[in-house]
């Protein structure tokens, strides 16, 4: 009897609320393999949205600590927002902030080079934007 209950204890337990699992995409490029999450995802149009991109050698699989670059966004309205990657403290790892001013598919893309010496290389991705949430202030 007891280790019925035992296993019933285990299975309800795996069973549990379990954390949020965050939306990760994954690119490469010719040297590169990225790395990115936003945050809040999925992203809402009229709220900042901070990316982390976290970015290693495609062959080497190490974080590129001296590298620069930015992310940025157009959509087919021609409206577009961009920002500069500023270094976080974990290695290899580079936050920029998009803000979409409307909802719907917008284009997105970082161009990124280990330092001043090496061209930049660039990923591609499609995004949808959510609207933008109610305030419950009139």
């Amino acid at each position: 009897m007891r280790v019925l209950t035992s296993v019933l204890l285990l299975v309800a337990t795996a069973c549990g609320p379990r954390e949020p699992r965050l939306h990760e995409l994954r690119l490469i490029s010719a040297n590169y393999a990225f790395s990115i999450v936003a945050n809040p995802s999925p992203p809402r149009a009229r709220e900042g949205i901070l990316y982390k991109v976290v970015i290693r050698d495609r062959d080497s699989r190490q974080p590129i600590e001296t590298g620069e670059g930015q992310i940025f966004a157009n959509n087919e309205e021609r409206s577009s927002t961009w920002d500069g990657f500023v270094k976080g403290a974990e290695l290899g790892t580079y936050y920029g902030k998009l803000n979409y001013v409307t909802s719907g598919l917008w284009a997105v893309a970082i161009r990124f080079r280990r330092d001043s010496l090496h061209p930049l290389e660039r990923v591609e991705w499609m995004q949808d934007v959510y609207n933008e949430r109610q305030t419950a202030i009139p």
